[in-house]
């Protein structure tokens, strides 16, 4: 998690940033200072491959996949080929970090007050990491995913979806000529095709596909509100012209599906946990704030995820309540 905050990537292995190099070097020295830059020839997960040596010392693919994580190239405990170009120049960073921190501690950089402070954050860092990630994995289970989307499901509410045609023109004159048109048996689509002025409609027969009015402009929902299937609506003005709209079918709402929503659940899952445990070690310790309270900016957004939580979270994760399912997507074309 806190090896991918600062660094900036360019060709192959290429991530040289102050902040990127700065981590990868202190937590690569906080390993020697810690005695463990010997050679060790176990795999230290089962199923590891070495898949480098530097100066006799191993790098195992575990290695290289955790730098990929840290890099967000891909999701924790997910696979990564080591035939993989990713691969690969993930392993050339590793190989580039256990150098640097080899020659850091050679010019004995590693004794240094100020690199000390920081070999002390980064182990801080990591053991908080570690900590969280214990305790998500044994809350975020499947049973917990499921729970909640059950109990998600029982809440959401399933509105009726629409699906239509339309036909856009510049003046209600033109809108009724082509109203009575259709009247007299002429196709929607093939008026649509050749007089709509909608450019992201006309095309395919001025189809919206499937649409909750709630999505729409205002003037769509009150002119299709009480809208039965197979009904001519309009003309009515809205922006853009004067519309006709053919309703083709209504339908009750899907319920998004567990996979659909598992993401959204794992991430409220996942911050619940972070939230319960931070509020824990904050009740039970004695912390002393020795600075003034920050002024407000102008424009600043509500409270912050807790500043251990994962990556993933922040900036984006629910507060007190479950994932609601998404709402139909407001411009065509919409679900078929």
């Amino acid at each position: 998690m806190a090896g991918s905050q600062g660094r900036a990537r360019g060709g192959q292995g290429g991530f040289f940033s102050l902040g990127g190099v700065g981590l990868a070097v202190a937590v690569a020295l906080l390993l020697a200072a810690c005695g463990q830059n010997k050679v060790a020839e176990k795999p230290p997960e089962p199923g590891d491959t070495a898949v480098a040596r530097v100066n006799g010392q191993v790098i195992w693919a575990s290695d290289v996949k955790r730098e990929a994580v840290a890099q967000g190239l891909i999701s924790e405990g997910e696979p990564l080929d080591i035939s993989s170009e990713v691969f690969r120049q993930r392993l050339d960073e590793v190989i580039d970090q256990k150098l640097l921190a080899a020659e850091a501690a050679k010019r004995k950089l590693d004794k240094d007050p100020i690199a000390q402070r920081r070999l002390a954050a980064a182990r801080e860092r990591i053991l908080g990491d570690m900590l969280v990630e214990g305790v998500v994995e044994k809350a975020v289970t499947e049973d917990a995913i499921r729970k909640l989307y059950a109990e998600q499901q029982k809440l959401s509410k399933r509105s009726e979806e629409i699906r239509a045609r339309q036909i856009i023109v510049g003046n209600q004159a033109e809108a009724e000529s082509l109203k009575k048109l259709l009247a007299t048996g002429a196709s929607f689509d093939a008026l649509a095709m050749e007089r709509s002025t909608d450019q992201a409609t006309k095309f395919n027969g001025g189809d919206l596909g499937y649409f909750t009015l709630d999505v729409m402009p205002e003037p769509y929902g009150a002119a299709l509100k009480d809208a039965q299937k197979g009904q001519l609506v309009g003309p009515f003005a809205a922006e853009g012209g004067w519309v006709l709209v053919k309703v083709e079918d209504k339908r009750t709402e899907e319920p998004i599906t567990l996979e659909a929503a598992r993401p959204q659940i794992v991430r409220f899952l996942t911050y619940d946990q972070v939230r319960d445990i931070l509020e824990k070690l904050r009740g039970s310790a004695k912390v002393e704030m020795l600075i003034g309270k920050p002024q407000e900016a102008t424009g600043a957004t509500g409270a912050q995820e807790p500043a251990s939580a994962p990556p993933e979270l922040q900036g984006g994760a629910p507060a007190s309540a479950p994932p609601q399912p998404p709402s139909a997507q407001p411009a065509p074309p919409a679900k078929k």
